[in-house]
């Protein structure tokens, strides 16, 4: 299947671009979200049609992701208090829900959908470098500190 992208994707592509995605993805995600629109010929004359309009909101939404970026890294270190066992084990672990609960409560919104874990949940108390992508242009790496509630 292929569709018109109405935004920049990570790993797929630019706004404007025609690209080949699986059928399942473009017709349950891409589509009814409003990333996307079917590569036929009329949307392809409606998209042109529109381009100025949809690159200027794609600018738009980085200036903001750049003012977010700017106001996280302002805040510096966040902390996150965990219940650890000895030798800084956590009962549990914080996942990306909890982090961006702790960025948020801290000055800035985050949705958990922004935090990137690589390596997935953290299940050890110390420092970390998480990475926040507010655009798929804008990603920036803030440090969180896990420590104890004792």
């Amino acid at each position: 299947m292929e569709v018109i992208l109405l935004e920049k994707m990570r790993n797929l592509g630019a706004l404007g671009e025609t690209v080949r995605v699986k059928r399942g993805y473009g017709r349950n995600y891409l589509v009814p979200r409003g990333k996307a629109v079917y590569a036929t010929p009329g949307n392809l004359a409606k998209f042109e049609a529109r381009r100025a309009e949809l690159e200027a909101l794609a600018a738009e939404a980085v200036r903001a992701a750049e003012t977010r970026k700017q106001t996280l890294l302002a805040l510096g270190t966040i902390t996150v208090l965990a219940k650890t066992g000895e030798e800084g084990k956590l009962f549990g672990s914080i996942g990306a829900r909890d982090i961006a609960h702790a960025i948020s409560e801290a000055g800035v919104a985050v949705d958990r959908s922004e935090v990137l874990l690589a390596d997935g949940l953290l299940r050890q108390a110390g420092e970390y470098d998480i990475d926040v992508e507010f655009h798929s242009d804008v990603i920036t790496t803030i440090k969180i500190v896990i420590a104890s509630e004792a």
